[in-house]
């Protein structure tokens, strides 16, 4: 099945809430080596001004990651994920995400690029707490390579 074009200007809907929880700021921390004790002691985050352990600046992927699988698992999109490159992640922070946050993400297709038989989906996740408070927006670019490919 070939990419839809027509999936550009596409939304979906924030889904269930992510509880961002201590341990898995500490995890994620220790996963892409972050060094700073605000992401693993309360203490030393609080004397920072957190109100609790903040998270790396990448750990927002994770909630866009939920939002972007909506597209993925979206058969009208035509999108077969055995085949699709990652190109391109970006990130702007709005405010920190901290331990305790509870973060929902809408998705946004903002576009839809032939390439070949394949096609590049750029697309961007609204990430908010569940009260609405703006907290980050990412940007992300797969390409999905054509059958022949």
């Amino acid at each position: 099945m070939a990419i839809d074009p027509d999936l550009a200007g596409r939304s979906y809907p924030a889904g269930e809430p992510y509880f961002v929880g201590r341990e898995k700021i500490r995890e994620f921390a220790r996963a892409v080596k972050a060094t700073s004790t605000a992401h693993y002691d309360v203490d030393a985050a609080q004397e920072l001004g957190y109100r609790d352990l903040v998270a790396p600046p990448t750990f927002a992927i994770i909630v866009s990651q939920r939002a972007d699988a909506q597209l993925i698992e979206d058969d009208s999109a035509g999108i077969d994920f055995t085949r699709v490159v990652h190109a391109d992640q970006r990130f702007t922070h709005y405010h920190p995400i901290v331990a305790g946050d509870e973060l929902v993400a809408e998705l946004h297709v903002d576009s839809v690029r032939a390439m070949g038989a394949g096609a590049m989906i750029t697309t961007r996740a609204e990430i908010s707490t569940v009260e609405g408070g703006k907290v980050a927006t990412t940007k992300s670019s797969i390409i999905v390579r054509g059958e022949e490919q």
